[in-house]
């Protein structure tokens, strides 16, 4: 949690087995909109260089990206998400993020849906238009707009389409996930080596590692539900003595990445900061299963819908202007 550190607090536990109060969680007053921007920039400036000074492609790519996570953003902001912010990462793409503990799926449905939808309409839309017009920009502009969301719309992990197929059917299943997750990187591999885009096999080797921690996050999971203590709680309604308990495995879990901090000494390190990350990162929110199967189902459709037509569309109506 970059945007957050740790105000310590001494404290001792006592003979009657008490524990020091958590960290307390400073929230740092940063202008998510500047962030945003900054990042945009930075993200201008790599391919500016990339693509040979190209700025009409540039601001193509750019208004793709800024289009389809702002439909992430405004679907959190409907549903009442705390701290919704947008951050771009150069070469690699963009992420929103946003904080709910009581989740429900079908609005988590509707939020993942609201990134690559839009783009693939205003995508369909523009080459519709540009049938009779046949303007070399306008072409560039649609098929960025169809290619990025229809990628993003591939059934893999950590893209839009991944996401909602571990939404609908297997969030709360770490073993479905884990083999899912191996079976996105084997996919995404051959994807990025395919087209050559050697700088995304940066992506795999961080779902790779995300897989390691996540692996190591559900052993303590496994370890709390014996110990009957809830980890489906955020940070603020975190008991103290939880606090304390999570920090142990993880220092049990991680003794490298925390080799000056003991486990059993209740008093706060100079890895504190880093170790309240992990703890969060151990935490999980409550999701309402409100989807049955029949919509669900429905769902899905609509998802191979959004995904096949505008590929049938575009494919039938390049053969009529070939014909």
């Amino acid at each position: 949690m970059s945007d957050q550190e740790s105000e310590n607090q001494q404290g001792i536990p006592g003979a009657s087995g008490t524990f020091p109060p958590k960290p307390l969680l400073v929230e740092k007053k940063q202008n998510a909109l500047t962030r945003s921007l900054i990042s945009l920039f930075i993200y201008a400036l790599f391919f500016y260089f990339l693509f040979d000074n190209n700025i009409v492609y540039i601001a193509a790519i750019l208004l793709v990206i800024i289009v389809h996570e702002m439909g992430h953003f405004l679907f959190m902001k409907l549903f009442n998400y705390s701290n919704v912010k947008i951050f771009i990462v150069p070469l690699l793409g963009a992420f929103t993020s946003g904080k709910k503990q009581q989740v429900s799926q079908w609005q988590l449905s509707l939020i993942i849906l609201a990134g690559p939808v839009p783009g693939i309409i205003i995508g369909s839309i523009l080459f519709w238009l540009n049938m009779d017009l046949k303007n070399d920009n306008l072409t560039m502009l649609a098929n960025s707009f169809l290619i990025i969301n229809l990628l993003n719309c591939l059934p893999f992990y950590p893209l839009d389409g991944g996401r909602l197929i571990e939404t609908l059917f297997f969030r709360e299943n770490f073993v479905i996930r884990l083999v899912f997750g191996i079976i996105s990187i084997v996919a995404l591999l051959i994807l990025f080596i395919s087209l050559s885009s050697l700088i995304m096999l940066i992506i795999p080797a961080l779902i790779g590692l995300e897989l390691y921690n996540e692996s190591k996050y559900q052993k303590i999971r496994d370890y709390l539900r014996q110990e009957k203590v809830n980890y489906h709680t955020d940070y603020v309604n975190l008991p103290d003595k939880d606090y304390w308990l999570i920090r142990d495995c993880l220092l049990f879990s991680f003794p490298k990445k925390y080799a000056g901090t003991k486990a059993g000494v209740y008093e706060y390190s100079i890895a504190e900061p880093l170790l309240i990350q992990h703890i969060n990162a151990v935490l999980q929110v409550n999701m309402k299963l409100d989807l049955n199967v029949f919509k669900r189902l429905l769902v899905v459709l609509f998802y191979i819908f959004i995904f096949v037509a505008p590929l049938v569309f575009v494919i039938m109506n390049s053969r009529s202007m070939e014909g």
